[in-house]
């Protein structure tokens, strides 16, 4: 019933304004794009985004997508995609983007966040003389936003007025919408990883590959795995630090990434002899799916995150997830039948949950097939049509 309502309705002209994206969004283009009939077109920028990934957009979008150079822009010194969030600023102007949009005359323009680019969608909103609608797509929570400060905090209530609908990542981003006093429409999950690309390499994995990981790196009992950046910001000392407390002996961690932390990290793993961590450096992104089917469960002691990608990959690759409860994505992603939360700044919390799951192996795979279940819920499709019942609802109301 619900594609049906979306379908009966006049397909809209859709202009995303996006300063960048990468890889998994382009998933999320093709669906929207389908909906609505080949009316979507994407302006970002060209400087910024990885050549690559323009040419996956271009190959979907064609002459629907649109690269722009030039940016000006004033940062903070401190501006940095490894600090806690609201310890800097960059404030972007782009030239003619705001000509650009007018000129493509959209019915919806979809934004991402309250600033980047989104200053030339409210703009447009707010002087339009055809009353073009205003989406925006919206992934912070009160945790990632407690250091946002009285003057964002009143920008964002204050712009407010000029943007239509905003679809949330998840409901810990529709409460810190709420907060804010938002009382327009509301839509939920924009954010998505390749479901189908990672199934598509999980399968190809050979029994010969997954051994030659579990013997080239000695991993033995319950194998834990951690993908992403080795920073402060993701906790990973603060699990280390558990991971030694905790005497663990029958298990295994294998830390996947790099970053500023590294040397850090290595440095705590020799001087406190963690021989059952292992540290296995960055890995191309097509090249992940052996160490995934060589793990037992997915940890992520993330300190602060909007939605971790990472957790709903690791969810189809079949693994059961122990995800920090300073992760966004937790609510909709981890449940008890198919992992755990827990308190990377709680030591014994922590340690708890290591213990527990060690002690439950024998249930690891049947809730990695959860895993599995509840992620086919959270695919391109639904998050474009998300997108889309938020445009056309703004369109007709």
């Amino acid at each position: 019933m619900y594609m049906e309502n979306i379908k009966a309705i006049k397909e809209p002209k859709i202009v995303w304004v996006t300063r960048s994206f990468l890889d998994y969004r382009i998933p999320v283009y093709a669906e929207l794009n389908k909906l609505c009939k080949g009316k979507l077109t994407i302006i970002y920028n060209g400087e910024v985004v990885p050549e690559n990934v323009q040419n996956k957009a271009k190959k979907i979008l064609g002459k629907n997508v649109i690269p722009m150079t030039g940016e000006l822009k004033i940062k903070s010194k401190n501006q940095s995609y490894s600090n806690v969030a609201n310890k800097g600023f960059r404030i972007p102007f782009q030239p003619n983007l705001i000509k650009t949009i007018r000129r493509l005359k959209p019915d919806v323009i979809v934004s991402d966040g309250f600033f980047q680019w989104t200053y030339a969608a409210l703009w447009v909103r707010m002087f339009n003389m055809r009353r073009i609608k205003h989406v925006m797509c919206y992934e912070k929570t009160s945790h990632t936003e407690r250091n946002a400060g009285k003057l964002r905090t009143w920008y964002r209530k204050f712009v407010s007025r000029w943007i239509d609908a905003i679809d949330c990542n998840g409901v810990l981003t529709k409460e810190y919408i709420q907060n804010l006093g938002y009382k327009k429409k509301l839509t939920l999950g924009h954010m998505t990883a390749d479901i189908d690309g990672i199934l598509k390499n999980i399968e190809k994995v050979s029994e010969v590959e997954i051994a030659d990981v579990k013997n080239k790196y000695q991993l033995s009992g319950v194998n834990f795995i951690y993908v992403g950046r080795l920073i402060p910001l993701k906790g990973i000392i603060e699990l280390l630090s558990a991971w030694k407390d905790a005497k663990i002996t029958d298990a295994s961690l294998m830390l996947v990434g790099d970053g500023e932390q590294r040397k850090e990290i290595e440095d705590y793993i020799a001087t406190h002899n963690l021989n059952t961590v292992k540290l296995i450096g960055r890995i191309e992104y097509d090249k992940l799916s052996p160490y995934y089917k060589s793990a037992d469960c997915f940890i992520i002691p993330t300190l602060e995150d909007n939605w971790s990608l990472v957790v709903p990959e690791a969810m189809a690759c079949g693994l059961p997830i122990a995800c920090s409860i300073y992760n966004g994505c937790h609510p909709e992603l981890v449940k008890p039948e198919n992992g755990w939360t827990f308190d990377p700044l709680n030591k014994e919390n922590t340690i708890q949950m290591l213990k527990e799951i060690i002690s439950n192996k024998a249930k690891l795979k049947e809730m990695g097939c959860n895993s599995k279940k509840i992620v086919s819920h959270h695919t391109p499709q639904h998050a474009a049509a998300g997108i889309l019942e938020a445009c056309k609802f703004v369109l007709n109301n």
